[in-house]
């Protein structure tokens, strides 16, 4: 659209001029936020000051809209003057301008809008305050950025060490699932591209030492990046050997947890950047996360969600529940129904309050952090609600948390480099692979189509990598609780059953806190429990390691109830488990259980 009028002399200055009606508070209020986001770029004043300089603009025109004066003469007022004074903001403000000249209908809809509000100016003064306060300052995220990245350190630190020590005995070479012999079987079925199909450093060397230095190496990693020393190198390589261990880790890295890390750590590398638009894939990638974890409830059918009786079950039946969890399964029917309604509230509308002004981004990020607390205090997910409460950080801003954070600490807390060229590109491109595959999940999870064959294609070849991954815990509630326990015998009369550290054996014992650690074989026996012995191959390992006396996987439990010998036989007998009532857990007891049948029949040792 051409520039409204021609003034017939230039201003005789260098800069454009806006003029506004210094009489509207609604004027003054953008006004004033736009002088912040243009610095010295624009020069601006209210028309009762200014407006005898220009007799070819009537007051009339200076108070219905306001006016943007090139240093040329020309004048632009409305929709126009306001996109033309943006496009001089020190990052993104041309974006506007160029829709406002190029995309066809914009021009004519944003001028429609313009004299909307212009009509409606103290309502929408009162509008501005509330989303966004009594003054709108320009957002920063240095702050924002320094404090996930730190946060983002400690996780992978922690899930480094929890895997550490448990690494020898999942997939050492005297563990339950060898990675060495996982790894010779698929090179024996697939050539090079074995490579990307399943990357992991442990292609070089996949001895018992190479996986004790990635998972220690690892940790070390951490720590530098926490202490900010070398981050992107630092973020690189986590994101590296995390995958390795990933891929290696066959089905006791295949949580969904473990996905959310590699992605969040993909994101951190972008933020480490220093690129604002970083900032908003951090978003965007929260919104999907949690809107996923809302959608694969409802379409997956699960009456006990759709009725929402889901939290009457939850609590008993999850994982690794912690203490809390007795109690809050004992609260009243009613409660729980209204509980159930509130997670699904939380997970499928406040989503959207991400990409809306400040305020309301606001009421988004506590209702998230209030589930994910909620979700924390009652189960121990190791780093999930962690990683899903530093992925809120993202929805606040520098201002925001300068009022929690003590001045020490954040000076002591230094945010990326203004980004280069190499880093504002990677950010770019990432996000805009991060939109768009995710958008593409998202569009074939609610309309429940195939995608089609070039985006089927493209997302295959970045599988691998777990970069943009697909999410939804508890799609299916569990309404029941079987536990299997694995029990050892010499003379296949009398047996002695296996302790488990964390998951549910003796119905005296409660639930154990075990929060940031993950015990990986405690969580597969819960899986497995819900299946039958094909399900879960990988139980013939874990039961000939008991028969063999690995030390590797014995550490992986409680106690050895064989310290001199291996058992003759072993087994695994089906349990239903359930909370205690009020009056047996006075007594000290937190579980009952009845026997369900067996899970594995007795196998004897090879050698007898």
């Amino acid at each position: 659209m051409p520039f409204m009028n021609d003034l017939t002399q230039t201003t005789g200055e260098a800069r454009p001029l806006l003029v506004y009606d210094g009489d509207c508070g609604f004027c003054g209020y953008w006004a004033r936020y736009w002088q912040r986001l243009t610095g010295e770029a624009v020069r601006y004043a209210p028309y009762q000051e200014v407006a005898a300089r220009y007799p070819g603009i009537s007051r009339d025109e200076f108070r219905r809209a306001v006016q943007y004066i090139a240093p040329d003469g020309k004048v632009a007022r409305a929709a126009e003057a306001s996109f033309l004074t943006l496009s001089h903001a020190r990052q993104g403000g041309g974006v506007g301008l160029a829709l406002y000249r190029h995309l066809p209908g914009f021009a004519a809809l944003s001028e429609i809008a313009y004299a909307f509000i212009a009509r409606h100016r103290s309502a929408a003064h009162r509008v501005s305050r509330l989303l966004w306060g009594a003054e709108r300052i320009p957002p920063s995220y240095a702050l924002v950025t320094a404090l996930f990245l730190r946060g983002l350190a400690l996780i992978y630190l922690i899930a480094f060490a929890s895997f550490g020590l448990q690494v020898r005995g999942l997939i050492g070479s005297q563990g339950i699932l060898p990675v060495a012999d996982f790894l010779a079987a698929v090179a024996r079925s697939y050539g090079v591209e074995r490579f990307w199909l399943l990357p992991t450093v442990f292609w070089l060397d996949a001895s018992d030492a190479a996986l004790i230095t990635v998972c220690w190496g690892g940790v070390a990693l951490s720590l530098l990046l926490f202490l900010n020393i070398l981050p992107r190198l630092a973020l690189a390589l986590l994101f590296v050997l995390y995958l390795s261990l990933f891929h290696a880790g066959q089905v006791f890295m295949s949580f969904q947890w473990d996905m959310l890390l590699l992605e969040s750590g993909f994101v951190g590398l972008a933020l480490s950047t220093g690129s604002r638009v970083a900032v908003w894939l951090g978003r965007w990638f929260l919104f999907r996360y949690i809107l996923m974890s809302g959608l694969v409830k409802i379409l997956s059918g699960d009456a006990s969600w759709t009725n929402w009786s889901a939290l009457r079950y939850y609590f008993e039946t999850q994982p690794l529940p912690t203490p809390l969890a007795w109690y809050a399964h004992q609260l009243p029917a009613a409660v729980l129904s209204v509980a159930t309604a509130a997670t699904l509230f939380i997970e499928l509308a406040l989503p959207f309050l991400i990409f809306l002004p400040r305020r309301l981004r606001f009421v988004g990020a506590w209702g998230i952090v209030l589930l994910q607390a909620t979700i924390l205090v009652t189960g121990n997910y190791n780093f999930f609600n962690l990683l899903s409460l530093l992925l809120c950080v993202l929805l606040f801003d520098d201002a925001a948390l300068a009022t929690i954070v003590p001045a020490r600490l954040r000076g002591a807390l230094a945010g990326p480099r203004e980004p280069g060229r190499w880093g504002r590109g990677f950010a770019i491109a990432y996000t805009a692979l991060n939109v768009t595959i995710g958008s593409v999940l998202l569009f074939a999870m609610t309309s429940r189509s195939p995608l089609p064959a070039p985006l089927y294609a493209a997302s295959g070849i970045i599988a691998p990598l777990h970069i943009v991954n697909r999410y939804g815990p508890f799609s299916i509630m569990t309404t029941e609780r079987p536990e299997i326990v694995i029990e050892g015998s010499n003379d296949g009369e009398h047996w002695r059953e296996y302790r488990f550290k964390y998951k549910p054996v003796d119905l005296s014992r409660p639930p154990p806190w075990n929060i940031p650690h993950q015990p990986r074989l405690d969580w597969q026996m819960w899986f497995a429990a819900l299946g039958t012995r094909e399900d879960s191959p990988w139980f013939d390992g874990l039961l000939l390691r008991l028969l063999q006396n690995s030390r590797d996987v014995a550490d992986l439990l409680a106690d050895n109830p064989f310290p001199d010998g291996a058992p003759k036989y072993v087994r695994a007998v089906l349990y239903e488990y359930r909370f205690a009532n009020a009056e047996q857990q006075a007594k000290g007891q937190w579980w009952v259980r009845q026997r369900a049948g067996v899970f594995y029949p007795p196998v004897m040792r090879a050698d007898d």
